[in-house]
């Protein structure tokens, strides 16, 4: 585990993201423009789900597909009570913002799902192209679990607005999207966009982890003085405790290393795209500063640089590969 870790603290894609945290801690005026940021994490999302639907035609439908499904659902819908409970007692959070934070990672990060697939490349492991649906399936869970929990005192905002974000997400809808057309064109899909989506594909990563890491620094940055000791530790704990329950599942489903790897991924990261629009909707009144800087700034470099490595390490030792 070791080895590995010290290889992706020595990745490109990893180097990117502490070049984008370095600059934005020291003001740097280096930043990527919101159109180009927009248009590198479309490419990633669809490059994704194109390749995730491929696989699965030529896998085929069956039981352990429908099993990852139900039991990424689960877990997007569990997690959350179980950062909560963690929240109310390592931190002095009132009920709101420790709710909506514990929506935050019970959904998941693409960026991290994508970064763990990469290191599956690199490591020549491969895993159950259905994946991508399972991500795509554990958006929605989470923040419904996380209402619910807010909706006990009245501060949450349950109207059609807030369905329609929810359920038409552009993250959601492009991804399924791309999967659904991956499906259904297959290999000779592929065959035609190949050097579109296969080639420039790690390029663009790195270009995105850039912007992430300008954003994580800026947020690091000027809410340090909200991120006490107990939340610090939390964003580090709880992605561990979520990567072992997905560790568990994957095993349980009989998934590859690889495959149970990345459900390991999908258990541990923490959303910052879909939560966080469904938040500011229903539930205006918790603290962006709190949960972003959690979800960015603490979870989601830690999964980056240990996380990853450390659930492919735990995946192997239970699978034995």
């Amino acid at each position: 585990m070791l080895d590995l870790a010290i290889a992706n603290l020595s990745s490109p894609l990893i180097l990117c993201f502490v070049l984008g945290v370095f600059a934005a801690l020291v003001r740097s005026d280096l930043y990527i423009p919101e159109a180009a940021a927009k248009a590198l994490s479309i490419y990633l999302l669809f490059a994704i789900g194109f390749k995730g639907g491929v696989s699965v035609s030529d896998h085929g439908l069956d039981a352990t597909l429908l099993g990852a499904l139900l039991a990424g659902v689960a877990l997007s819908a569990t997690l959350p009570f179980l950062a909560y409970g963690f929240l109310r007692i390592m931190s002095r959070l009132d009920r709101v913002n420790a709710a909506a934070v514990a929506g935050h990672y019970g959904s998941i990060s693409i960026v991290t799902f994508v970064a763990a697939t990469s290191v599956l490349q690199d490591n020549g492991l491969s895993s159950e192209g259905f994946m991508v649906a399972v991500a795509a399936a554990m958006e929605a869970p989470a923040i419904l679990s996380a209402l619910w929990l807010v909706s006990r005192d009245g501060s949450a905002r349950m109207d059609s607005k807030l369905w329609r974000e929810i359920l038409l997400n552009g993250s959601i809808v492009l991804l399924l999207g791309s999967f659904l057309i991956g499906a259904l064109t297959g290999k000779d899909g592929l065959a035609e966009i190949e050097s579109f989506i296969v080639s420039p594909f790690k390029g663009v990563l790195c270009l995105f982890l850039l912007d992430m890491g300008l954003i994580a620094g800026r947020g690091l940055r000027d809410n340090r003085a909200m991120i006490g000791p107990g939340l610090l530790a939390f964003g580090v704990v709880m992605p561990i405790l979520g990567g072992l329950v997905g560790v568990i599942a994957g095993a349980g489903l009989g998934l590859s290393t690889g495959g149970t790897m990345l459900f390991a991924v999908l258990g541990a990261s923490a959303s910052y795209i879909a939560v966080p629009a469904a938040m500011r909707v229903a539930v205006p009144d918790a603290d962006p500063g709190i949960y972003l800087t959690l979800s960015l700034g603490i979870t989601f470099p830690f999964n980056l640089t240990i996380g990853i490595p450390l659930y492919l390490a735990v995946a192997r030792m239970i699978t034995g590969a």
